[in-house]
């Protein structure tokens, strides 16, 4: 079907939103809250040790609850991006007992006044591509090295296509994203500021990140979306790549090959440190569990969950959870990139982030209803301060780039207007006076509003895009879900809705799309700005 048609179709749809009655439900579904999720090992102890952390270590809450459990220790995790784990240590003060960030660069990059100590390793993985086993073969990436020219070489021909974390938001997208740097200059012994002038290299670095499909802001939740079905590749780490691997065979799926590109890899280190707060017991109790972390016992039940627990090699006994036929290679000597300095590294980011990078496509769904009236209005109109001002935007490496699209559609029982701005200049500006212009009245129908986001869309060749819907909502919605999913259907395109969930809306409401659309739901209630800057780093 022609996207003329296609547009007729969606109008149409749009048009019959309006006139649809309230969808209510009694059920409730859970929200990511905007720092990418909390969890808690409560067992009633005297000690409380609150860990910011990176999210792949969702993946060892069971070994963390054993501890709690058996040491009478309550353990409160904050998974966060590694950028906020940095910008959190450079911060006056910290509120957090110990961080376990991906990697030592954001403990180098952030601890600037030195308050994190007794740092060990608590286990490694490489980044690399997880590519189908059939395009694998196609490519002849299997039972062979692989170069990150070859990978170049396959994004250029059409012939692959990945989803991988931002590199300002995610480590594991940073590490491969330097990785590729590395590589395409030569593999020099550090890369340098003088380096990222190198004639050809923002040519190429560009191309190769043009075959990106879809972005996300957590390596962990890639991993999830990656697992809805639908894509390719997947760049991440080794021990993600084989739990979705676990996953899709157990499914009876295709599973995923492992490509470690041997001029640009890298290393996640996962170290673990304390934040001294002056507190004797809960410095006792954070050395306690890094010695219960580190002992030969539990480190052999990481290694099952496929992180490696030094730089050669695995124990015989789990062998069998690095498989060779995916493509893993246990006994592989990893040998990883040096890293850059912190200046040159945040050079290296903003140049991702305003020149290298996919250009988003962003429509923003803005709930103006009576409800928003006051403090709600006023914490939005904030909130867009930090994505539409650039100097704000810098500030948490979310700025636009010159070929970024940005349109707003003000809604309330139906959508007001439309607004659009091209680029990173003045018209970013004038956007955010119009935020800053409209006011809270009338209702709320979050399905026409999202169903206007994707007509807007279909005048775009997507395919030059990450595109998404961003939509905040306080209440619950007047509209039919089951006419925007028909609407989305005929849309023919993988756009995802995220939502910010605010005030009192509908969770239920707001994961129903959210499954629908391959997204995420950001939870705004305590941290509005917090939720809209997480939401940012997914496209």
């Amino acid at each position: 079907m022609k996207r003329t048609v296609l547009s007729v179709c969606i109008l149409a749809l749009a048009l019959i939103l309006t006139a649809c009655s309230p969808t209510l439900s009694d059920s409730t579904a859970s929200a990511d809250n905007s720092s990418g999720g909390e969890h808690t090992f409560n067992y009633g102890g005297d000690v409380t040790l609150r860990i910011l952390s990176g999210s792949e270590n969702q993946e060892l809450e069971g070994i963390l609850d054993d501890f709690a459990r058996e040491r009478g220790v309550n353990i409160e995790m904050d998974y966060r991006g590694s950028l906020d784990i940095m910008r959190t240590l450079q911060g006056e003060s910290i509120d957090y007992d110990a961080v376990w960030p991906a990697s030592s660069l954001w403990l180098t990059a952030g601890d600037t006044q030195y308050r994190v100590k007794h740092t060990q390793s608590i286990s490694i993985t490489p980044v690399v591509f997880g590519i189908r086993q059939s395009l694998a073969e196609e490519l002849g990436f299997v039972g062979t090295e692989v170069s990150v020219s070859d990978l170049l070489s396959a994004i250029q021909s059409g012939k692959l296509n990945f989803c991988m974390t931002s590199a300002t938001q995610s480590n594991s997208g940073c590490s491969a994203y330097i990785g590729f740097l590395y590589a395409l200059l030569g593999n020099p012994d550090v890369i340098t500021s003088e380096s990222l002038q190198t004639p050809g290299l923002s040519e190429q670095i560009t191309q190769l990140l043009s075959g990106v499909d879809r972005s996300s802001g957590s390596s962990d939740w890639l991993k999830d979306l990656f697992l809805t079905g639908g894509y390719d590749a997947m760049v991440n780490y080794e021990c993600l790549i084989i739990s979705a691997n676990q996953e899709l065979e157990a499914r009876g799926e295709e599973t995923l090959y492992a490509v470690y590109p041997y001029d640009g890899l890298s290393i996640a280190d996962s170290p673990l440190g304390y934040v001294d707060n002056g507190d004797a017991e809960k410095e006792q109790a954070f050395l306690d569990l890094q010695e219960y972390l580190l002992s030969d016992e539990v480190q052999n039940e990481i290694q099952r969950t496929g992180r490696r627990t030094g730089y050669e090699g695995v124990s015989a006994e789990n062998a069998d959870v690095f498989r060779a036929d995916w493509g893993i290679q246990p006994d592989r000597v990893l040998s990883p990139i040096r890293m850059p300095s912190t200046d040159v590294l945040m050079e290296c980011l903003n140049l991702y982030q305003t020149e290298f990078r996919k250009p988003s496509l962003t429509v923003y769904c803005l709930d103006y209803s009576g409800s928003m009236e006051g403090i709600g209005r006023e914490q939005m109109v904030e909130a867009m301060s930090q994505i539409l001002i650039q100097e704000n935007a810098e500030q948490n490496l979310l700025q636009a780039s010159e070929h970024e699209v940005n349109i707003l559609i003000p809604f309330e029982g139906y959508p007001r207007d439309v607004y659009t701005a091209e680029g990173n200049g003045a018209e970013l500006e004038d956007l955010y006076d119009q935020v800053e212009a409209e006011e809270a009245v009338g209702g709320t129908d979050i399905y026409y509003a999202a169903m206007e986001g994707l007509r807007q869309l279909d005048g775009y060749d997507l395919s030059q895009y990450t595109p998404a819907i961003i939509l905040l909502t306080d209440g619950v919605s007047d509209g039919s879900f089951s006419d925007f999913r028909d609407g989305y259907e005929v849309f023919g395109a993988d756009v995802p809705v995220f939502s910010i969930m605010f005030g009192s809306a509908d969770p239920t409401q707001l994961e129903e799309l959210a499954e629908l659309t391959h997204a995420r739901v950001f939870d705004g209630r305590e941290d509005l700005i917090g939720a809209f800057r997480s939401v940012k780093g997914y496209n």
